[in-house]
């Protein structure tokens, strides 16, 4: 059974909005060997209907990085939206209506896991509805002070630590799972 897992850049102050202008300095090959391994194991992406139009659009037309490019070109894509009648980008399929439904069928028949990385909103629905099987952080020692936090006027959701390194840049590589009974 496939387990859905979302990744984040994220900032101290929870920012995950527009980690281009803060995120790089952090970057390390210890932190390229996480994301690729996130990319190892998927069997399919799972996204919101912003990153989907975000994504689309440029990995669709990159000239750079043209390997990454052709992994998620190639890759089954699923967004969740309400608003999107039909998907352009190749092996996308739009998932609406009883989306939890859905979700759960997806998990019962994709090989690999279910990978998202953003989608914060999405990430949000998918904790409230039991879907969500992981939560990857890498938290940057930064105050970004502005831009959508990835908690952001939720109910409680109690998690458990899993997994937990640091690397050399004082980025955390921290793994949440949902707890139980808690």
């Amino acid at each position: 059974m496939a387990k859905i897992i979302s990744s984040f850049f994220i900032s101290l102050d929870g920012v995950v909005e527009s980690p281009d202008q803060w995120h790089f300095p952090y970057w390390n090959d210890e932190m390229g060997a996480v994301v690729e391994a996130g990319m190892r194991s998927a069997g399919a992406m799972l996204m919101g209907r912003k990153l989907y139009d975000e994504w689309s659009a440029y990995w669709t037309s990159t000239e750079s990085d043209k390997e990454i490019a052709a992994t998620f070109n190639a890759l089954p894509k699923y967004v969740v939206t309400s608003t999107l009648e039909k998907a352009d980008w190749e092996n996308t399929t739009v998932v609406d209506g009883d989306v939890a439904a859905k979700l759960r069928e997806l998990k019962e028949q994709i090989d690999g896991d279910i990978q998202m990385s953003g989608s914060a909103t999405t990430v949000r629905w998918l904790l409230a509805n039991g879907l969500l099987d992981e939560l990857n952080l890498l938290v940057h020692p930064i105050a970004v002070g502005h831009g959508q936090r990835l908690f952001e006027d939720t109910p409680t959701h109690a998690l458990k630590l899993v997994k937990s390194e640091t690397f050399e840049t004082g980025v955390l590589n921290l793994s949440y799972v949902p707890a139980e009974g808690v």
